[in-house]
């Protein structure tokens, strides 16, 4: 059985932030996200890891972020790193918002030590917090995979993932728009990684 997602995260740290430093389409993505939301927009960023790029970023433009993550020491860095956003622990499998609480909702990979019905559930509480026009950014790896074994960065984690057009299917049957998406391939800077191909995709609340 693979380690939660708060063990590892809490053991890989700045590790993680250093590795994905080179990740450009992350940083792509926010760029065109700060395209389309209205002035001080209200940002949640699930798995906000230690605050870097994402909830870095939206801050530095004025946009008024909220950052979860389920690892406290990740939280720890971030609130450091990124004083310009507010920071708490939070698993988004119990996490709640009244609905129309956020102009976009962030998800840089945080789904991946999830379940596939805990993915299902997940997508759709994201939907439901947008405001209409609102926006949803996923990243994640691709795959028809279920409760995989599998080491990351040198640690054992249980995965699961759904293929490209599957996340479109149940973002379309929540409500949401698909605008946006590609598939990248990256090599993260760390001596335990293996290659993987990343997808980003954007959808919006009508």
């Amino acid at each position: 059985m693979g380690l939660s997602a708060a063990e590892v995260f809490d053991a890989l740290g700045k590790d993680y932030e250093t590795a994905f430093a080179g990740l450009t389409a992350h940083r792509e993505e926010l760029a065109w996200l700060l395209d389309q939301l209205p002035t001080g927009a209200q940002v949640l960023d699930i798995g906000c890891g230690t605050g870097r790029p994402t909830a870095e970023v939206l801050a530095a433009a004025g946009h008024r972020v909220t950052g979860c993550d389920i690892a406290p020491g990740m939280i720890e860095i971030a609130r450091a790193q990124v004083p310009g956003a507010r920071f708490e622990v939070a698993d988004l499998r119990t996490l709640t918002y009244p609905a129309g609480s956020w102009n976009a909702v962030t998800a840089f990979f945080p789904l991946l030590q999830l379940t596939r019905a805990e993915i299902d559930d997940a997508l759709r509480k994201f939907a439901e917090w947008l405001t209409p026009g609102g926006i949803f950014l996923l990243a994640t790896v691709p795959a028809d995979i279920e409760n995989l074994e599998i080491e990351f960065m040198g640690k054992p984690v249980t995965v699961s993932s759904y293929p490209p057009e599957e996340f479109e299917r149940l973002l379309t049957g929540a409500g949401l728009q698909v605008v946006r998406q590609r598939v990248v391939e990256f090599l993260p800077d760390h001596p335990d990684a293996i290659a993987e191909h990343d997808l980003f995709l954007a959808a919006r609340k009508s």
